[in-house]
């Protein structure tokens, strides 16, 4: 019986270990967070995809 992959297999398998990943720019967070802020539905929704992708408002003045 042969064995299939699915996406969820593949997935595992390119997994990077968190301390191989490197913080993004401000400048790339910021161009990400006006993308995501283009799409989202409304306000509710882009809080919740900046928070999930770990780009959300940082609460500082700039």
């Amino acid at each position: 019986m042969a064995t299939t992959k699915t996406a969820t297999d593949n997935a595992t398998d390119n997994d990077i270990p968190d301390e191989d990943l490197e913080p993004v720019t401000d400048e790339t967070a910021r161009q990400a967070q006006r993308v995501v802020a283009a799409y989202a539905a409304d306000a509710d929704e882009c809080r919740m995809l900046l928070s999930m992708l770990g780009i959300g408002p940082s609460g500082k003045n700039d």
